[in-house]
C-alpha cells in the first residue's frame, strides 16, 4: 500500500412529484422563442455564440442535450435555444429583449448542480456563461480577486497559485463548475469550516436584473456600510432575482503546509467526541472534518475512487473521518498533528481503530480524491436520490437509519429498488449528504422518502437544503425549512425584482 502505515493501532425519467405543485405552472403567460426572436439575437451575438433548432440557425438537437439536461440525467428540458454571450452588456441586450417578450431565460453555468435549478422546465431560453470566463483583475495585495461569473473554480485556482492565494471553496464539480453558478447557488464545499460561507467572502457581484438594467455592485472593498448591502440577495437567489455576470471574491493566503489523514473509526457515536478533540488540539490550523460511512466508503473503493486503507484493516470500521489541516509554518502543524494522533493512539477507549497519514502531496491527493469522488461513485452505482440537508450532528446517523427503515418497510430495500441508503458531509458545518441509491427512478420510491425525509429533517429544526439549493426538486418542500411568513417576503422580493417571471422560472419559490 502506498500510504503510510504508521497509524494503525493495536486495536432519464423525470418523475411528477405527487405532492406537490407543477413546476410548469410558473411558466403560465411566458412565450417560447420564435424565428423572429432569433433573428433579433443574431444582432446581438455572433452566428457562433447561437444554437438553436429553430430556422435558420437548425442545430442538431444533440447539441442542446447538454444544457437541457442534468449530469445526473434526471431533470430534462426542451430548450430550442442556447445563448453564449461574452460580455455583461450583451446580456443585458438579451434580457431586456426577453422581459419585453416575456420569454423565460435559466441562466446556465456549469450545469453541475444536484436540484435542476439550472435546467429548463420547459423550453425557456438557456443563458450559459461559459463564454465569460476572464479574470478581469487580481490585486496580490488585499487578495481581491474580480471575475467574470463564466470562469471555471479549478480554472480560478489555477491563476490564483502563482500568487500564492486560493479560492476559498473548494467542490467535487471545481473543474467544470463556474464561479457564478457558485455565488448563484451560495456553494458550501469542502472549506466552510475554515473559510466560511460565500456570503463573507464575496465582496461584491455584477447582476444583469430582469429588465435588462446592469446593476454594477462589483466593489473591491472590504468595508461599505452604506446601507442596504444589495449584493445578498443574489447569492443562493439561483438566477431568480437576475443573472450574476462578474464576481469580487477575496481570496485566501494560500497555506504553506498542507496534511490529511483518513481515520477508520469502529463506530459512529466516537464522530462527535473526535470532532471535539480534533477541534480542541488543532484549533487554528483545521481545515476540513469530512464524515462518511462505510457503505459510501465500499462505493468508493468499488468505482475505482480510491483505497485509503487495506480491506484487513478497515475490518470493523462503521464509517471513516477526513481531516485536513492548513498552516503556514510545516514543524508546527505536524507538531500539532503528530501529538493530536499519538493521543488517538494512546487512549483507554480508542475513539479510533486505524488511520493513515499521507507523507506526500501525491497521498494527500488520493486521500481527498476519495471524498471527492463519493458523488460519481453515487452515481456509478446506480440513480440516486440526493437530499443535502442540514442537521443537528448527533443526528447523521439518525438520518440514515431511520431512512433506511422507512423504505424497508414499504417493501422497497433490495437489489431491484433501493440497493443502498448512504451518508456523508461536513461534520464542521452540519450538512449531511442522504443518498438513496436505486435501481431506477420511481415513482414508487420517491412517494417512500418525500415528505418522508422533509418531515424528519424538520423535526429537528434542520434545513432541507444545506449547500445544493432548492432549484426544482425542492420548491414544493420549502414549507419545511421556511414559514409562511418568511415565503411570503421571498415572493414579494422575486415580485419586486421580477414581475413578468421570466427569471429562472419554476425555481426556489412554490
Amino acid at each position: 500500500m502506498f500510504l503510510s502505515r504508521h497509524l494503525a493501532r493495536r486495536v432519464h425519467l423525470r418523475v411528477p412529484r405527487r405532492w406537490s405543485h407543477s413546476p410548469a405552472a410558473a411558466l403560465s403567460g411566458l412565450n417560447s422563442v420564435t424565428q423572429e426572436d432569433l433573428a433579433h439575437f443574431a444582432k446581438i451575438l455572433p452566428e457562433s455564440a447561437i444554437l438553436s433548432t429553430l430556422a435558420p440557425s437548425a442545430t442538431p438537437p444533440a447539441e442542446l442535450e447538454p444544457f437541457n439536461n442534468d449530469w445526473m440525467n434526471k431533470y430534462h428540458g426542451q430548450s430550442t435555444t442556447v445563448l453564449k454571450p461574452r460580455t455583461t452588456q450583451e446580456v443585458s441586450e438579451i434580457v431586456k429583449w426577453c422581459n419585453q417578450r416575456r420569454i423565460g431565460i435559466v441562466p446556465q453555468g456549469g450545469n453541475t448542480g444536484l436540484v435542476g435549478g439550472s435546467v429548463p422546465v420547459k423550453d425557456e431560453l438557456i443563458i450559459s456563461l461559459a463564454n465569460m470566463s476572464k479574470v478581469r483583475t487580481f490585486d496580490d495585495v488585499s487578495g481581491i480577486l474580480v471575475a467574470d461569473a463564466g470562469c471555471i473554480l479549478q480554472s480560478l485556482s489555477d491563476y490564483l497559485a502563482p500568487h500564492n492565494h486560493i479560492v476559498p471553496l473548494d467542490l467535487g464539480a471545481k473543474g467544470s463548475c463556474q464561479i457564478g453558478g457558485n455565488v448563484s447557488t451560495n456553494a458550501g464545499g469542502l472549506r466552510l469550516l475554515r473559510y466560511g460561507s460565500l456570503h463573507g467572502s464575496v465582496l461584491g457581484l455584477e447582476v444583469v436584473l430582469p429588465d435588462g438594467t446592469i446593476l454594477d455592485q462589483l466593489t473591491s472593498l472590504r468595508k461599505d456600510n452604506t446601507g442596504y448591502d444589495l449584493k445578498q440577495l443574489f447569492i443562493g437567489a439561483e438566477g431568480t432575482l437576475g443573472i450574476v455576470t462578474g464576481v469580487s471574491i477575496l481570496a485566501a493566503p494560500a497555506p504553506q503546509a498542507s496534511n490529511n489523514v483518513m481515520l477508520a473509526l469502529p463506530k459512529f457515536e466516537n464522530v462527535l467526541p473526535l470532532y471535539k478533540e480534533t477541534k480542541r488540539r488543532l484549533s487554528e490550523i483545521l481545515s476540513a472534518f469530512e464524515f462518511m460511512d462505510r457503505t459510501v466508503y465500499d462505493l468508493a473503493v468499488k468505482h475505482g475512487q480510491g483505497r485509503a486503507l487495506d480491506p484487513s484493516e478497515v475490518e470493523g470500521a462503521e464509517c471513516f473521518v477526513l481531516v485536513e489541516t492548513s498552516g503556514g509554518k510545516r514543524e508546527h502543524d505536524e507538531e500539532k498533528l503528530n501529538s493530536l494522533l499519538e493521543s488517538l493512539m494512546t487512549a483507554d477507549e480508542p475513539l479510533i481503530n486505524t488511520g493513515v497519514l499521507a507523507t506526500s502531496p501525491a497521498q494527500f491527493s488520493a486521500l481527498w480524491a476519495i471524498r471527492e469522488g463519493l458523488t460519481e461513485a453515487v452515481s456509478k452505482e446506480g440513480k440516486a436520490y440526493k437530499y443535502d440537508i442540514s442537521v443537528p450532528l448527533h443526528k447523521f446517523q439518525e438520518v440514515v437509519d431511520k431512512t433506511k427503515e422507512q423504505l424497508r418497510q414499504k417493501g422497497l430495500l433490495h437489489e431491484n429498488a433501493v440497493k443502498h441508503v448512504v451518508g456523508y458531509g461536513h461534520v464542521g458545518d452540519g450538512n449531511l449528504h442522504l443518498n438513496v441509491v436505486a435501481a431506477a427512478y420511481t415513482p414508487e420510491i420517491e412517494a417512500a422518502l418525500e415528505p418522508f425525509v422533509y418531515e424528519l429533517v424538520a423535526s429537528y429544526k434542520g434545513s432541507i437544503s444545506a449547500e445544493h439549493g432548492i432549484g426544482v426538486m425542492k420548491t414544493h418542500a420549502l414549507q419545511y425549512s421556511k414559514n409562511a411568513t418568511s415565503i411570503e417576503w421571498m415572493k414579494k422580493l422575486k415580485g419586486l425584482f421580477d414581475p413578468h417571471g421570466i427569471m429562472n422560472p419554476g425555481k426556489v419559490l412554490p
